[in-house]
């Protein structure tokens, strides 16, 4: 006799509502299980670019930060004054400024945890957990000091609070309607770490359509949730606002070649080309047990039972979180080819919870029992190559190696010396950032070519001028270190490295790192 399909034979097992179980202790020790995953190693590579910024930003005062951000990176506000506040208590070293991120990680594992154990079963809810925090790009963003690891922990505690406001039909008014307004302070606060957070608003109205397990309830829930969620909109309303104004921040897109759609399904979460394999085939059985309904039999004809004490609700909560894969993803790609550049493989980061648990529900799928951890472990030691490669020496932006050319100017240069910065590249990549991320390494060095300080400015840079105008600024000097950016105009490089000869200046010794080239001159 065959078996009965998945969805009928858990229907008869599922109560109305879950009981809410002591599972407070199991979400914490798989936080913190995500905390370690993301924060071993994060201090190996260099800071980058966009960490640069970051770090610069926060270090602003008050007053300062704020008039950067009435100019530029009003988008990344919010982080930068949570990232002040955490380097006036901490430093700001890598392990320090990433390991925010990394604790970020942690409570967004726990939340993937318990939006999956409350949508399904406590069974995906922890293979959920395992998978998102090993996820490439769960790594990735746990080591960097940047706002998107938050935005992914706000993101999935909003679905949180949102999946409980629809399911507990116990809460009294007043409860009701207080936690209708930390949902729309949640979603606010998301919107101001990661704007494209405002992405995820059509996927928690289709949640409130598909999983308010009363029928009745529908219409309450959904009016309820649009007043909450146009008060949450109109507290983002400045930072919306702000983004339009300074969009040509990532008009950077635009330089780039176009994203195809493979390989954003392969780069954009997975990080290689066999794990994203293994993991859309498990997204895949998901799909294609939970829709179609079929079992393997007893006698190993095609089908694969469906995880114990899911139900009927499997259905809608397996469509939330493909629509949460896919939406914003889609909604990014399209309108980078219709209206403008907007995509970034980066910016779906806040998407990470729900591929984890659509990937949680396929092992669940399998049998026998001993294929689920089979399937952990496969995906673990797919992702490590990632891993590793994330929390190499030069693990950051395709090679950063801003940390190791300030080393060696450190090991090399006196005081007095004189430091000149290539400036001929975009400013994400420009030498001079290792001067202020590691300014011990250039401390009693003369910047000939600086004109004012960034923290000065309302702008994210230096203010430089050309070294041809300030020559004289070399007066007394005998020894110069040139921090080259391999790969950019030969012309202007051509010019410092003249208009130093033509002082006297000699090169002495030259070292190639990754992709910055330190050259040192005398006279």
């Amino acid at each position: 006799m065959s078996s009965p399909s998945v969805v009928s034979r858990l229907a008869r097992t599922e109560a109305p509502t879950r009981p809410p179980g002591r599972t407070g202790g199991l979400a914490a020790l798989l936080g913190l299980f995500g905390f370690l995953v993301s924060v071993a190693g994060s201090w190996q590579p260099s800071f980058w670019g966009d960490e640069a910024a970051s770090v610069m930003s926060a270090e602003r005062s008050i007053p300062g930060l704020f008039a950067l951000l009435g100019n530029v990176d009003a988008v990344h506000g919010a982080y930068y004054l949570v990232l002040h506040v955490w380097i006036d208590l901490f430093g700001s070293s890598e392990l320090s400024t990433r390991a925010l991120s990394a604790l970020a990680v942690g409570v967004a594992t726990a939340g993937t945890f318990a939006l999956a154990r409350t949508l399904i079963s406590t069974r995906v809810g922890v293979i959920a957990a395992l998978v998102f925090a090993v996820l490439p790009r769960v790594t990735y963003m746990g080591a960097e000091a940047r706002s998107t690891a938050i935005a992914t922990a706000v993101a999935v505690w909003l679905t949180v609070l949102l999946v409980r406001l629809l399911r507990d039909r116990d809460l009294d008014a007043g409860t009701r309607f207080a936690l209708w307004g930390g949902y729309s302070l949640l979603l606010a606060a998301g919107i101001y770490f990661f704007l494209y957070v405002l992405l995820l608003v059509p996927v928690l109205g289709l949640a409130v359509l598909l999983l308010t397990p009363n029928a009745g309830a529908r219409m309450a829930s959904l009016r309820a949730w649009v007043l909450a969620t146009a008060a949450g909109l109109a507290l983002a309303a400045p930072v919306m606002l702000a983004s339009i104004e300074q969009r040509d921040q990532i008009a950077f897109i635009g330089r780039r070649p176009p994203i195809a759609v493979l390989t954003a399904a392969v780069y954009q979460w997975f990080g290689n080309t066999s794990l994203a394999i293994l993991a859309w085939g498990l997204v895949l059985v998901a799909v294609v047990l939970v829709f179609a309904g079929l079992v393997v039999t007893g006698r190993g004809r095609f089908a694969v039972p469906m995880v114990e004490s899911a139900g009927p609700n499997t259905r809608a909560a397996l469509a939330v979180m493909l629509a949460w894969m896919i939406l914003p993803s889609a909604a990014l790609l399209i309108g980078t080819q219709l209206i403008t550049p907007m995509y970034s493989l980066r910016y779906l980061s806040v998407c990470t919870p729900a591929a984890a648990i659509a990937i949680a529900v396929g092992i669940a799928c399998l049998r026998p029992r001993w294929t689920q951890a089979a399937a952990l472990v496969l995906i673990a030691a797919l992702a490590l190559p990632s891993y590793l490669d994330q929390r190499s020496e030069f693990g950051k932006n395709y090679g950063a190696d801003l940390r190791q050319a300030a080393e060696v100017v450190r090991a090399g240069a006196q005081p007095g010396d004189a430091v000149v910065f290539d400036e001929s590249v975009r400013p994400s990549r420009k030498p001079r950032l290792a001067l202020h991320v590691y300014p011990d390494a250039f401390a009693g060095l003369n910047d000939v070519t600086l004109g004012r300080s960034f923290d000065s400015t309302d702008a994210l840079w230096d203010v430089t001028l050309p070294l041809a105008d300030v020559t004289d600024r070399l007066t007394g000097t005998d020894r110069v270190w040139v921090l080259q950016y391999e790969g950019s105009g030969e012309n202007r490089r051509g010019d410092d490295i003249r208009s130093l000869q033509q002082l006297g200046f000699t090169v002495t010794s030259s070292t190639l790192l990754n992709r910055t080239l330190i050259i040192e001159m005398a006279r």
